[in-house]
């Protein structure tokens, strides 16, 4: 059974220290087996299946009804369309783990990178952010 690491983060993308991180921390635990699960949007899901691709990590989609922003990520693996909020919460409910990209180091209402984050929080799931390095250094951080 793979562990499986479910990912959110900013349409706008993130910066190149959070690609690295990210990539780092899924190096660090590629030794096992494991899946990323993400919801298929420009920006930071892209970013995540690219680097995803480069590891050899299989990944699992889970598309947004609405196509606006979709990055159309190649997939063995995609789930059935549905609303933003319904698919960011199968994302964590379906996962053991979530890694966290969002653009800003604090919390946003009305994100929906943040809303995934408290939505794991509340679930009782492991956060770890990577956090923009606006303020301070860049780092994997539980949350």
């Amino acid at each position: 059974m793979p562990f499986k690491i479910g990912f959110t983060g900013s349409l706008h993308g993130m910066t190149d220290e959070q690609k690295r991180i990210v990539k780092a921390f899924l190096i660090n635990v590629s030794g096992q087996d494991l899946e990323l699960h993400h919801g298929d949007c420009v920006g930071a899901d892209a970013q995540v299946d690219s680097i995803c691709r480069d590891l050899r990590i299989p990944t699992v989609i889970h598309p947004p009804i609405n196509s606006k922003h979709r990055a159309f990520c190649d997939s063995a693996d995609v789930r059935q369309l549905k609303p933003y909020l319904e698919r960011n919460h199968d994302i964590v409910d379906e996962t053991d783990l979530l890694i966290a990209a969002p653009q800003s180091r604090t919390e946003v209402q009305r994100s929906g990178t943040w809303a995934t984050i408290r939505y794991a929080q509340t679930e009782g799931k492991k956060v770890s952010m990577a956090l923009p390095h606006n303020i301070g250094k860049e780092r994997m951080s539980d949350g």
